[in-house]
């Protein structure tokens, strides 16, 4: 039975790649900080068969808990075949304004986290060849006004990931990076405001608002198929497109199309 680790797997995209997960015959080790939620989740799971889940409870940016659950895996002699860093967080907050607080807060949700938990995993994860999936994120690819610190983040997400990838050719461990655009999930209505508290204002966003389902049937797919990246929205590839090959234009677009933030 192959097993699947998936971070922030009690609610939005993490939940459905969850359950798209234990459809396909995986056994799911399921983490998330909310264990309340989590309890909830798992519940639901073990009802169809108690030996496919398992959970862990814990703040993805703690290294002294993510340290104790590599510790936990290795320990009790788990094949790990695959490795899902979905957990994340955003903000919604002018640069200028935000505290160092929220953008050291993204980061180690955004970046910190996946880079521990890979290097900690990695042992398991050649043994078994299995594979790495990132959810990154089209901001990663391109700016968007309101958004620093999270365009910061997947972007050096994806470069460190990238680099893995060349590193690691000979050893048998696939990596997807996955660029979604707009989902409609809790990440964004958990926004962080500029002072770490809730983002009191509506996001702005370009494109179509896609479901956590869709995206996670696709990420599965796309990893079966042994892609390296996964663009799946076309109008999102577009704009980051646009702003590789004409980055003043896209300024100007993005400033009226994100107006709004700039009254933040």
């Amino acid at each position: 039975m192959k097993t699947v680790l998936i971070t922030g797997a009690a609610s939005g995209l993490g939940w459905s790649l969850s359950q798209q997960a234990f459809a396909l015959g995986y056994r799911v080790i399921m983490v998330d900080m909310d264990a309340d939620l989590l309890v909830s989740r798992t519940d639901a799971l073990t009802k169809k068969d108690p030996a496919r889940v398992m959970f862990r409870s814990l703040d993805v940016t703690d290294s002294n808990a993510v340290q104790a659950l590599v510790r936990w895996v290795h320990g009790d002699d788990i094949s790990l075949d695959l490795l899902i860093n979905n957990a994340g967080i955003t903000h919604r907050s002018l640069a200028a304004k935000t505290h160092m607080a929220v953008f050291r807060r993204v980061m180690a949700v955004d970046w910190q986290a996946p880079v521990e938990l890979t290097i900690g995993f990695l042992p398991l994860l050649k043994k078994s060849q299995g594979g790495i999936i990132n959810i990154g994120s089209m901001a990663g690819w391109m700016p968007v006004l309101g958004r620093a610190g999270y365009c910061s983040a997947k972007s050096a997400l994806g470069q460190f990931f990238e680099v893995l990838r060349g590193e690691m050719a000979r050893d048998g461990v696939h990596i997807l990076m996955v660029y979604p655009g707009f989902l409609d999930t809790p990440i964004d209505t958990n926004a962080l405001g500029h002072d770490g508290r809730p983002a009191s204002h509506k996001r702005s966003m370009v494109g179509d608002m896609r479901t956590p389902e869709w995206m996670a049937q696709l990420v599965f797919s796309s990893y079966a198929k042994k892609k390296k990246r996964l663009f799946p929205d076309r109008f999102t590839w577009f704009a980051s497109l646009l702003w590789r090959l004409w980055p003043d234009l896209y300024q100007r677009m993005m400033q009226r199309k994100f107006a709004s933030e700039l009254n933040q």
